[in-house]
């Protein structure tokens, strides 16, 4: 069932939410001065989405709430060249434990699917990105951005993660932590990432490497009792996987991978010296670790 879940359930946006102005909230102007953005950025609840902006601004934000609806904290200041923002939005409830749990169970309260923040950040500067969310939804749209870090923490959300080009720089570090929520992340190789983190508790992680990688990647994943899915690309990327796992778990391989002892296996297409080599070293206690090749496309 959990499988199920995390196949049809992950990504999807709520399409109940009311009508209402979207205004913008907050803004940032561009400066000479500052080179990279430091963002730090946690939701309550609602339906976020962050984009490339077609503007030079550091960081605009659109709701379709009256900004003195609900509370809210904002505070920038530059150092060294880094524009440090920090931006917490909350509606008039916490979004404790047992409201997380009610809403993995029932679904959102219709205030919470009614809260809609759109974010835009500069295609012109570097960021390095902190993301909370509590519940609800989120659709992040890297495409365009220069991403060296990027950390997400969903507590009850579902969040789908995509970029429809190659990241602008290398990034150093790609960390999701998913609690109860789901994370579908779409082409993590865009990312170029050199090192990704998968914690994930009792939610659903879609990992898709649908595409070529384009230099060599360590992936640690550790997975409580959720489901960690592993999309590989069916090019001849070469793969090695190393499991630390219980009787509790389950742990599906390709067929075509090879027993190289001590729980390590690796594809046809493996050499030490393979430059784009997808590393993962994953530990399972009671969840499920899943690996599926991207389908071929068809000739004709």
């Amino acid at each position: 069932m959990r499988e199920g879940i995390l196949l049809l359930g992950i990504g999807i946006i709520s399409t109940s939410l009311t009508v209402a102005q979207v205004k913008k909230q907050f803004s940032i102007d561009n400066s000479d001065a500052v080179e990279r953005v430091d963002l730090d950025f946690g939701a309550n609840s609602g339906t976020c989405f962050i984009k490339s902006s077609t503007t030079n601004e550091l960081l605009t934000v659109y709701g379709n709430q009256d900004y003195n609806s609900y509370s809210h904290s904002f505070n920038k200041e530059i150092s060294d060249n880094t524009c440090y923002i920090k931006l917490n939005l909350e509606d008039d409830k916490s979004a404790g434990l047992s409201r997380s749990i009610s809403y993995r169970m029932f679904g959102s309260d219709e205030k919470t699917s009614d809260n809609l923040w759109k974010m835009y950040l500069s295609s012109e500067k570097v960021y390095d990105l902190n993301l909370r969310y509590g519940i609800g939804n989120a659709n992040i749209d890297l495409s365009g951005l220069s991403i060296e870090k990027i950390k997400i923490n969903t507590g009850s959300a579902d969040v789908n993660l995509r970029a429809s080009d190659y990241n602008k720089v290398e990034m150093d570090t790609f960390y999701v932590q998913v609690d109860m929520g789901s994370v579908k992340v779409e082409n993590v190789n865009f990312s170029k990432s050199k090192n990704i983190i998968a914690d994930v508790g009792f939610g659903d992680l879609l990992l898709d490497f649908s595409d070529k990688s384009a230099l060599a990647t360590n992936v640690y994943g550790s997975v409580g009792a959720g489901n960690l899915m592993i999309v590989l690309p069916s090019s001849n990327t070469p793969v090695k996987v190393k499991i630390s796992n219980s009787w509790l778990c389950k742990v599906s391989l390709l067929k075509s991978f090879k027993d190289i002892g001590n729980n390590t296996f690796v594809n046809e297409a493996y050499s030490e010296n393979a430059t784009n080599i997808l590393n993962f070293d994953l530990d399972v206690s009671m969840g499920k670790i899943i690996f599926k090749e991207q389908p071929a496309l068809s000739s004709n």
